[in-house]
This record gives C-alpha cells, structure tokens and sequence, in this order.
C-alpha cells in the first residue's frame, strides 16, 4: 500500500473507533503508533511513543494549560461568578431581555479568568437560570443565553483551546491571546442585539426584571473589580511582555488566590476541590496533546496534509472559497466531536493548506475556535446545552426540555456566523492588538 493510502486507512479506523466511545486520545496515541509502526517498524513506533510523550509531559511551554485552568477554577471555586453576575444584572436586569444580556456580559467577564466553555456554561447556569425562571423567562430565551453564552470562554482570553492551537502550530501564544479579545467583545455584542431583537420580536421571551437604584448598581461593581484587575494584570502584562505566558498564567493564579483570601471566599475544601478539577481536566489535555502529537507525526510521514494541500490547490478555486470548505468541515465535525479533540485533529491536516493560501496562522486560529465554538451548542453532541439541561434539572421548578434548549440557540448560532463573516472580511479586528502588541 502507498502512504496516503495508509494513512486513509488510519484515519478511518480511528473514527470507527470514535464511535465506541473510547476516549479521543487514547484512539489518537495507538492508531498514529501502529501507523507509524507499519510505515517504518515497530521499534520505531515504540521510540516515537516514549519520545513524543515524555516531551508533552515535560515541555515547560505546557506548564500554562495547568496554570490557567487552575487560574479558572479557583475563581468559579471562591464564588466570583456569582459576583459577576450580580453586577450585570444589576445595571442590566431591569429591562426586556435583560437578564438575558446579563448573563451573557458575565460570561465573557468570567471567560476572561476561565478559559473553559464547559465550566462557563455550568456556572453561569447554576447563577443565571434560577433568576430567569424566578421572572417568568421563557426556557428557549434563559437556556439559549447562558449555553451559548458559556461558549464565549472558548473565545476569550484565557483560552485553553487557543493554547493548544498555539502549541500544535507553533504560534505565540501571546499575540493568540491578544487576537481572541476583540473578536470575544464583538460575538458578546452580537449576542446582546440577539437577546434585544428577539424580545422586540417576542416580549414573553424576557419580561422585564428588577430595578435597582444608581447607589446599588455602582456599590456592585466593587464585586468584580478584584477580578478586572487581575485580567488586566494578566493581559497587560502579556501585551507590553512584561511576562511570557507561563510566568502570566501564574501571575493570575496568584492574583485570584490572593483576592478570594483577603474576601474570605475561599474555605480549604473548595480549594482542595479546585486542586482536584485542575488535576483531572490538565491530564485530559494533556493526553489529548500527545496523543494528536503522535498522530500528526504518524500522519506527516504519510504526506496526507500536503497531498490534501496540493490536491485543492489543483482546483484552482479562490482562497476564500477553500477556507469556506475548511471552515464547514470544522462545523460540521464540531457536531459530533468535542471542540479540544477536534482542533487536535485537524490542525495538522488543514494548517499546512492554510498557510499554502497565505492566511495569517494567528487569524486562522481565533477563526478555528469562533466555528468550534458553534460545535459546543450544535446538536447532536452540544456539550454545553447537555450541561445546562443538566444543571436545569436540578433546580427548584424542575427542568427543561432538551428540544426548548436546542430551539433556543438557534439566534445565538446565526449571531456567531455573522460575527465570522465580519472577521473574514475585516480581519484586521483579529490581527489589530497581536500587530500593536509586536
């Protein structure tokens, strides 16, 4: 058999094995091992998985994925999230549609300090549903707002799956980080108008909530600005390189550790159990990063990325038109696949074409986790309208139905593509801070 010829057949294999269920990174690691096994020998697929694993869970560059989930669960641990939302809720609760709108500001506020889609989502459901029920909000407006909602950490700095697109193209993961902030604002703005159209639209939807005077919304602030300070600390000093993105990752962790103690928010056994979430979710991509790392070797020695690359090149299509086609086959693999596996997968195949096509790779990267990001509320996987269906049923006044969450994602998903429309077309939104940064 020739290499590609091979290395379809791997590539198939390992999505048969997708559908057992068995976990994405053990499937990677032991179908890039045999491939790589029958393409040189055995001993060389033995070398290969030593090398390729003992370099993950050594590299120092990687020390930031642990750092910044810890970062993330200390905060939704000590109870900033509620903070937040309190906050948003307080300047924005009193009109149509708008606890709502605040629940999608307080999940891009907690993103900033997160990184995680999935913990987003949880948080904000365990905050944001109890007081949408509370004011008669319809289920399909109060689901749909927080499970894509929670997708906006995926976007927002810092992002766990920028830090591994980062990782797998060798790109800064600074000037990533830099480039996921305007786009978060402008798909957080997006989703405002969403919420505000659908209302006009629809007022049952989202009837108006409490009114709280100027003194109270102002003294509410003071519940967020701890946690302002340190994004802001984090990110700035990323911006003007005070600090690499390990040294700002710890910086943060310091940061919220330091104001969930002097607020008192923090006991021992909510830090022990945010050690413990930060262990179990650091050695899942940890796993998923050396298994896609021996699967990419496996798949560069079969030439399948530059024969793909070569082969569309052949068509002689415009560049924007190849990107569309990449950016569907992400869609529609974000249907099916957690978001983290699937970048792990792709990547190597599709950033070889990108960068034959003259696309800046730091632009592509925020463009990769925007269409993802649409993965993680499209059924039938949605991971994050599982999450909240679940959190919902464990509320006072019962749940929800799986078929009112899914109908109410729906706007917010026409939101998410235009906002990559408006980023194909201006780029320069993306590309703006990472160019002033260096």
């Amino acid at each position: 058999m020739t290499p590609s010829i091979i290395g379809i057949t791997g590539i198939v294999i390992m999505v048969a094995i997708f559908m057992t269920r068995m976990p994405v990174a053990y499937v990677m690691a032991m179908v890039g091992f045999v491939g790589f096994s029958i393409m040189s020998s055995t001993k060389g697929g033995l070398n290969l998985l030593a090398k390729d694993f003992y370099e993950v869970f050594s590299s120092y560059g990687l020390t930031t994925i642990p750092l910044f989930i810890l970062m993330g669960q200390l905060a939704f641990n000590a109870g900033i999230s509620s903070k937040l939302y309190s906050s948003a809720y307080k300047f924005l609760g009193h009109t149509k549609g708008g606890l709502a709108i605040a629940t999608v500001s307080a999940c891009t506020a907690f993103g900033a300090v997160c990184g995680s889609s999935a913990a987003t989502a949880a948080t904000m459901a365990t905050v944001g549903l109890p007081e949408m029920k509370k004011f008669d909000y319809k289920d399909e407006l109060a689901a749909g707002s927080v499970a894509s909602g929670g997708g906006l950490g995926m976007i927002m700095p810092p992002s766990v799956v920028l830090i591994v697109y980062g990782i797998l193209t060798e790109q800064s993961i600074g000037k990533l980080f830099m480039a996921g902030i305007l786009p978060a604002i402008l798909v957080t703005v997006l989703f405002i108008l969403t919420v505000i159209i659908w209302c006009a639209l629809s007022p049952e939807q989202g009837p108006r909530g409490e009114s709280f005077t100027w003194m109270e919304k102002l003294k509410s602030l003071g519940g967020m600005g701890e946690t302002m300070a340190v994004f802001a600390l984090v990110m700035g000093g990323l911006f003007f390189g005070l600090f690499t993105p390990t040294e700002a990752a710890a910086v943060g962790v310091v940061g919220v550790l330091v104001v969930s103690l002097v607020r008192r928010q923090l006991t021992w056994e909510r830090f022990v159990d945010a050690l413990y979430e930060t262990l179990k979710t650091s050695c899942m991509v940890l796993m998923l990063i050396a298994g896609a790392t021996v699967f990419g070797k496996f798949l560069a020695v079969t030439r399948i990325p530059y024969d793909i690359a070569e082969w569309i090149g052949s068509f002689d299509l415009p560049p924007l038109l190849i990107l569309g086609m990449v950016v569907l086959v992400y869609f529609v693999g974000g249907c099916f696949m957690d978001s983290l596996a699937l970048v792990m997968l792709t990547v190597p195949i599709f950033f070889p074409l990108v960068l034959s096509l003259g696309y800046d790779p730091i632009w592509f990267g925020v463009i990769i986790v925007m269409v993802t990001e649409m993965g993680v509320i499209t059924p039938p996987v949605g991971i994050n309208v599982y999450i909240v269906y679940g959190v919902a049923g464990g509320l006072p006044g019962g749940g929800m139905r799986l078929e009112s969450i899914f109908r109410g994602i729906a706007p917010f998903m026409l939101a998410v593509l235009v906002g990559i429309v408006i980023m194909a077309v201006f780029p320069q939104i993306i590309l703006f801070l990472p160019n002033m940064m260096y």
